[in-house]
């Protein structure tokens, strides 16, 4: 009898202390109605960016169908006869295929390489000047060229470029670098280097900020100069911020702007400056070939998703940096 009662007493108890436990762990809804009672302030703060992202990144790949239907007018999105993969093997077979690949990875490497390394070098050099007034002058007079529009960037570029005339273009002879195949990429990565070389450095620059005083001071009692101070305190400093932007950065291989290029082309240089972006908008719009663009720009898309998850994986092993 004793024991039965402890038994009893006994399950009791384990059945109360389960119970408990269970009460004790909240759903995830009460986790969620608690988190937004707690940060419904930042939640408001960020609405109209998520908001924007949505309407504008994910609302437009409603289209993304069109790639894999023969597009009609009177049918609409959802209309339309499935025809799969026909529109990306005609990319493929097409006979500009290999030239505006091999454009568009020449171009966007080159911008990428020098674009990357440049803001880097600046930052570094910048953060070296001791005057926090020149230091402020100059960081003003470098990022200055990021605010100037794309087709007022391009009428610089003829201007100086111009043949005779030009500032740069006078020794260069009677022929126009503009209409130069081989010169397009080199003017085009140069001027995007020049453009926005000290806005983006300004990333860096706030990496740098966060450096310890101390540190400076250790490395100078122990004989090390300016150079030393750079490879010991300062890249070591940017190289989290350096392999995050790195992973960003190759998210867009293949997202040459097409604003620019389209602005430099002309007869002339079209064979080196025909890239993904000027290509399917003359599919496109020009040739109102709405399914065979699309199908293009989900083929770059895709390219670019590729490229971001590689790099993110590669500098996760390597650096146990990355952005997921």
């Amino acid at each position: 009898m004793e024991r039965k009662l402890m038994d009893a007493t006994n399950s009791g108890s384990v059945t109360t202390v389960g119970e408990n436990v269970g009460e004790r762990r909240p759903s995830i809804f009460a986790k969620l109605v608690e988190h937004f009672r707690l940060y419904w302030q930042l939640w408001v703060f960020v609405l109209p960016s998520i908001f924007f992202v949505v309407l504008f990144a994910y609302v437009p790949m409603y289209g993304v169908q069109l790639a894999f239907k023969d597009f009609d007018f009177t049918k609409g999105l959802t209309g339309g006869k499935f025809v799969g993969w026909m529109y990306f093997q005609k990319f493929f077979n097409d006979p500009l295929f290999v030239e505006i690949i091999v454009n568009t990875f020449r171009i966007s490497m080159w911008t990428l390489v020098m674009g990357f390394i440049a803001p880097i070098v600046l930052a570094l050099l910048i953060n070296q000047i001791g005057s926090s007034k020149i230091k402020g002058f100059v960081q003003t007079i470098t990022y200055m060229p990021h605010f100037i529009s794309t087709v007022v960037m391009v009428s610089i570029l003829q201007i100086f470029l111009s043949p005779g005339t030009g500032l740069l273009g006078r020794f260069f002879g009677k022929t126009s670098l503009m209409g130069n195949a081989n010169a397009f990429t080199p003017i085009y990565w140069i001027s995007e280097v020049w453009q926005h070389a000290g806005w983006n450095c300004i990333i860096y620059l706030a990496a740098l900020s966060s450096v310890d005083l101390a540190l400076y001071e250790a490395a100078r009692i122990d004989g090390a100069g300016r150079l030393q101070l750079i490879r010991y305190v300062d890249i070591p400093t940017i190289m989290p911020t350096v392999g995050v932007l790195l992973i960003l950065n190759m998210g867009s291989v293949l997202g040459v702007g097409f604003e620019k290029i389209w602005l430099m082309q002309n007869a002339l240089n079209i064979g080196a400056s025909e890239v993904i972006a000027t290509y399917t908008y003359r599919i496109g719009i020009l040739d109102n070939e709405f399914s065979y663009s699309t199908a293009i720009g989900l083929f770059n898309a895709i390219v670019n998703f590729v490229f971001l998850v590689v790099a993110n994986a590669i500098a996760k092993r390597a650096s146990n940096t990355s952005i997921f």
